[in-house]
C-alpha cells in the first residue's frame, strides 16, 4: 500500500486520490487497507515519516559537527535536494495538504520543528557562528522553512530552482551568510 500510494503520487495529486485508487494499485482488499491504516492520510503520513528520517540522516554530519561546517552544510543541502527529487510526489503531497488536514498539519509541523531544533542545537555549539541568543531560533526556523519552500519549487520543476546546482548554491549561500 505504501508503494502503491508512492507510485500514484508520482502521477497524480494527493487530493485527487482515494482509498479505492490505492487498493486497486496495491491489489489488496479494502479490509486489508483498513487493517493497516485508518485513512489515506495515515498512509501518506507513514511515507512522509520515512522520507524525513532520510533527511535527518543526510543532515547528521552537519548537525552533529562531524565535518567542516560549510562543507557539512553544502553536503546536507545537496542530500536534501536529492531526497526531495527521489520523494517528490510524497513531499509535494504533504506540502500541498498539511494546511487542510489536522493530522497532516501536526505531522509536518513536528517534522519541520525537528529540523529546526537540530539546526538550533548545532548553531549554539558552533563557536564560529555569529548568532547568539533568541535570534538563533528565529534564523534557524527561517532557514529551515525557506529550504522547504525551495525544495518544493524544485520538485515542481520551477526555474531557477529546478537546476540542482542553483538550488544547492542558493541555499548554501543563505545558510552560510546567515550563520557565518
Amino acid at each position: 500500500m505504501l508503494a502503491a500510494l508512492r507510485q500514484l503520487l508520482d502521477e497524480r495529486r494527493f487530493a485527487s486520490l482515494s482509498v479505492a485508487d490505492v487498493i486497486a494499485a496495491a491489489g489488496v482488499s479494502r479490509a486489508s487497507f483498513y487493517f493497516y491504516f485508518p485513512s489515506l492520510q495515515a498512509v501518506l503520513a507513514e511515507l512522509v515519516r520515512r522520507a524525513v528520517a532520510q533527511g535527518r540522516e543526510a543532515a547528521r554530519p552537519w548537525t552533529e559537527g562531524q565535518v567542516d561546517p560549510i562543507e557539512g552544510l553544502r553536503a546536507g543541502i545537496a542530500a536534501g535536494a536529492a531526497l526531495w527529487q527521489e520523494n517528490a510526489g510524497v513531499l509535494k503531497a504533504i506540502v500541498e495538504n498539511w494546511g487542510s488536514d489536522d493530522q497532516l498539519r501536526e505531522l509536518w509541523l513536528t517534522q519541520m520543528q525537528t529540523f529546526t531544533a537540530a539546526a538550533v542545537a548545532r548553531i549554539k555549539t558552533d563557536p564560529a557562528t555569529k548568532l547568539h541568543g533568541p535570534e538563533v531560533l528565529l534564523v534557524a526556523a527561517t532557514l529551515t522553512w525557506t529550504g522547504e519552500r525551495l525544495y518544493y519549487l524544485a520538485a515542481l520543476g520551477e526555474p531557477p530552482f529546478d537546476d540542482r546546482d542553483t538550488l544547492v548554491d542558493t541555499l548554501t549561500r543563505m545558510w552560510v551568510s546567515a550563520l557565518y
